[in-house]
């Protein structure tokens, strides 16, 4: 049977659900992911995507107010951690914001994060695509007139004490940004949520085509 694995390689990756007791959503580790789908989790229609979709209602983890359908890296099956002060980490993927809430319409698609925080956020709100970083108060825009359900290529690069993000190939930003106990996050992070006007089935969808993720020394 086929299945987002048969798509991305999700041997190291741990998906985190809109679903389960508030507070402890349901998570899905490999080797159980590899064989995984449902209606937050699955194929898109054409077979080519893997659909992550976040219901406004959905239950959130003890940290978050907004609800997600989203990967958390691993290494060799342990929570991934590691610093861009040393080696170079990338996360390339080729993907498409689908959906967005009606009342408030944001999502976040992609993220480094550390132990307590986001580190770097790909967000769209409404039309406005754009990375934020350094918790809010650095951004700098991938597209300021994004068109639901175009596919769009993204690398992010954390080294040396920085990260840059390329969009459809072009560097958007390079920004001083240095830490630890980092990792990447992709799929669909919806934020917004009931309390925010919108409907519990208000969702944030992301579909992606393509994942990849490198660390070298």
């Amino acid at each position: 049977m086929s299945g987002p694995a048969t798509v991305l390689n999700l041997a190291n990756w741990k998906l985190t659900l809109p679903t389960g007791q508030e507070g402890e959503p349901e998570e899905i580790h490999p080797p159980a992911l590899l064989s995984f789908s449902g209606d937050w989790f699955r194929l898109n229609d054409t077979g080519d995507g893997v659909v992550f979709t976040a219901p406004a209602g959905g239950v959130t983890t003890s940290g978050s107010s907004y609800p997600r359908a989203e990967l958390r890296e691993l290494d060799g099956g342990e929570l991934a951690s590691w610093s861009n002060r040393t080696g170079t980490h990338t996360m390339q993927l080729r993907e498409a914001i689908t959906r967005l809430p009606e009342v408030k319409p944001h999502v976040v698609a992609a993220q480094i994060h550390d132990a307590e925080n986001d580190v770097l956020m790909v967000r769209l709100e409404d039309t406005h695509l754009f990375v934020e970083y350094a918790d809010g108060e650095g951004e700098f825009t991938l597209d300021d007139d994004y068109q639901l359900g175009t596919p769009y290529d993204l690398r992010i690069t954390a080294q040396d004490g920085r990260v840059q993000v390329a969009y459809n190939g072009e560097v958007k930003g390079d920004v001083a940004l240095a830490g630890e106990g980092w990792y990447f996050k992709a799929g669909t992070y919806t934020q917004s949520n009931p309390e925010r006007g919108d409907a519990p089935d208000a969702a944030g969808e992301v579909v992606i085509y393509a994942l990849d993720v490198t660390h070298t020394p």
